[in-house]
């Protein structure tokens, strides 16, 4: 069985990352000639915006052997924006190589991708870039590395550090290194090894991509230090990806944990739960041909290994293949970022909403937290975005791969809402029949960013199990929309009274009656509005930080600390994302560039409603209820399952 290692390349945006990937692929031998990614050669951008543009927009897998290792190598985006295409290649991986310059230091992009990758228990190795450029400085770097992410770094040619690091590990150890013992290179190998894929410890190295210089010991570390993937026999996998074949059609990414997939093979599906019954549901699917990760048909893809497989259908992102028992780690889309704005798009020829409508589809299938909404009843498209650089790449894929011009909206802050005071929702939904479904939920305000917690106290001869199921499904169709028109989030619901009838009660009416009782309940306990706010930090020259201050105060945010960092100024701060949009704009420009700005999500808390927005609502009013249940029953165009 051949020795496999899966392993990304992560890291803060202009941080060197696809350069290290080309001088990785030259050293192996599988490139000729290194690709540039300001020319647009660069070997792992693919996409032709990528090649124009010089920055990765997609995660991308390229395979080459280097010492007998079979080596699969996934590289990442660095700009914020394409947060998810990062986190989806989390769920392939075994090991990761963070990327972090040698001038510009840990930013904030980098404490979230290492903070990620400790909590999926991933190992990582460090490399610090670009110590060729001016104003490098290597020891600075590990200094901010130890102050910000780990103490626990280590470079593996130091034998007196990786021998202490172990002692800290091993009592036996210990005591024979304080008895004057000089460890073996295979023992510090071995043991650093072990910390390693324990996340107790994290080699350290450093070079420049660009010069070729510190290449083969990275390569060298991969192997040494970083993990193969576990083996075994009975099915499972993660699709992590999703890309469109003219020819084949829609293929998706799989990193397999166990067992074995072939073509012409049949697989079947977990395709969701039935609302109506509570059962869970299987789609049957078969296999039209596997590509490995350079895309050549192998016809079979193997425990830890990593392909294209096509013939899945619209199988979303994040399902899992098999035996979810077999995965690493959790599958959870938006763990690093979620979208903060929302923009309607407009074809440039109206006759053609439909088209733009199934192309953003397409986009939305390859990456599952571009939110698409379609309003039925003003004819409007909107999508929800991570930021500006994606809707300029959104533009470009829609005319270059769908023949679409388009135009965009003004950015408008995505907010959440939440029920202000503890109060009781309920609905006696028996009219017109036939139906009857009877509920009382108590609504009560949550901590901030604990998200919706349900339960249920009614004994199932009250209602019965299926229906107090459907009970649970319709919950987030309930919430999907407050009484401002947001997303309801931290709240406390619990099904308190209710029944069902023996005689009348329709299979759907506990999924209609849901929304109703829960805008009843938010209605009378009133809504606080929630912004998002942002985690920003600067850096900065030391003449500027007075007025960045005072930017700051001025934008309704807030100081947390500054730190001297040699002849700069590390600025920490919280500001609402609505006030600080276009800002980095501004400070590049009283700063003449020498000032930077990185950003990630922080949280929600409260805004007053005059500081912020309400949104339309979308669909029909549950509080509506004629309307609204004529919606339900399909005799209004949309109907309340549509949440265009």
């Amino acid at each position: 069985m051949k020795e496999i290692r899966n392993i990304g390349i992560f890291a803060h945006v202009d941080a060197g990352k696809t350069t290290l990937s080309e001088q990785l692929l030259s050293h192996a031998g599988a490139i000729r000639s290194i690709g540039s990614v300001d020319a647009g050669t660069a070997h792992t951008d693919n996409l032709p915006v990528e090649r124009r543009r010089g920055i990765s927009v997609k995660a991308t897998c390229v395979s080459f052997a280097y010492r007998d290792v079979q080596m699969n190598l996934i590289d990442t985006p660095g700009h914020v924006d394409f947060s998810a295409e990062v986190e989806r290649s989390l769920w392939a991986l075994d090991g990761a190589v963070l990327v972090i310059c040698a001038v510009e230091g840990v930013q904030p992009q980098t404490e979230v991708l290492f903070d990620a990758m400790v909590k999926q228990h991933i190992p990582v190795v460090f490399f610090i870039n670009k110590t060729d450029r001016e104003n490098a400085n290597v020891p600075q770097v590990t200094a901010q590395i130890r102050r910000l992410l780990t103490s626990a770094v280590v470079s593996p040619t130091d034998t007196v550090a990786v021998s202490e690091l172990i002692c800290d590990n091993w009592d036996d150890l210990l005591e024979r290194y304080l008895g004057g013992e000089s460890f073996s290179q295979e023992l510090l190998d071995s043991k650093l090894r072990e910390l390693t894929h324990r996340n107790r410890a994290y080699p350290l190295l450093c070079g420049s991509a660009l010069k070729n210089d510190g290449i083969a010991a990275l390569l060298d570390a991969i192997v040494n230090y970083l993990p193969a993937p576990k083996q075994t026999d009975e099915l499972c996998g993660v699709v992590f990806a999703a890309q469109q074949d003219k020819n084949l059609g829609r293929g998706v990414w799989v990193r397999l944990y166990g067992g074995t997939l072939e073509t012409r093979a049949s697989l079947t599906l977990d395709d969701g739960i039935d609302p109506f019954t509570g059962e869970r549901k299987h789609a049957q699917h078969k296999i039209t041909q596997i590509y490995d990760a350079n895309l050549s048909p192998v016809g079979r893809l193997s425990s830890g290994e990593i392909g294209i497989v096509y013939g899945l259908g619209n199988v979303p992102i994040g399902q899992v293949l098999g035996n979810a028992d077999g995965l690493d780690r959790q599958i959870e889309a938006g763990r690093l970022r979620t979208p903060l704005i929302t923009v309607q798009v407009i074809p440039s020829d109206p006759e053609r909403m439909q088209d733009l409508r199934r192309a953003c589809e397409i986009l939305s299938g390859e990456d599952p937290l571009l939110e698409v909404q379609y309003v039925r009843t003003f004819n409007e498209l909107h999508l929800r975005v991570m930021g500006t650089i994606q809707l300029e790449i959104i533009e470009e894929l829609l005319q270059t791969r769908f023949d679409l011009s388009v135009t965009f909206g003004t950015p408008a802050i995505i907010y959440k809402e939440t029920v202000t005071s503890p109060c009781v929702g309920f609905v006696a939904y028996t009219m017109p029949k036939p139906c009857w479904a009877v509920l009382k939920f108590e609504i009560t305000p949550a901590e901030r960013g604990s998200g919706v917690t349900f339960s249920s106290e009614v004994p199932v001869k009250n209602i019965m199990a299926r229906y107090q199921h459907q009970v649970e499904q319709a919950i987030p169709l309930a919430l999907n929309q407050g009484r401002l028109g947001w997303q309801v989030t931290d709240v406390n619901i619990k099904l308190v009274d209710g029944e069902h009838h023996l005689v009348h009660t329709h299979p759907l009416d506990f999924i209609v009656a849901t929304p109703m009782a829960i805008q009843d309940g938010l209605q009378r306990g009133g809504s606080t509005l929630l912004e998002p706010i942002l985690t920003v930090r600067f850096i900065l020259p030391s003449e500027h930080v007075g007025r960045v201050m005072s930017d700051v105060i001025a934008m309704r945010g807030e100081v947390i600390d500054s730190v001297h960092d040699g002849d700069r100024v590390i600025l920490n701060t919280l500001i609402p994302v609505q006030s600080s949009l276009d800002y980095a704009i501004t400070l590049a420009t009283f700063t003449s560039g020498r000032g930077t700005m990185s950003v990630k999500l922080h949280g929600y808390k409260e805004c007053p409603l005059e500081l912020g927005a309400t949104s339309k609502r979308r669909s029909v009013d549950p509080l509506d209820s004629g309307k609204y249940i004529l919606a339900a029953r399909s005799a209004l165009e949309g109907g309340i399952f549509n949440l265009d």
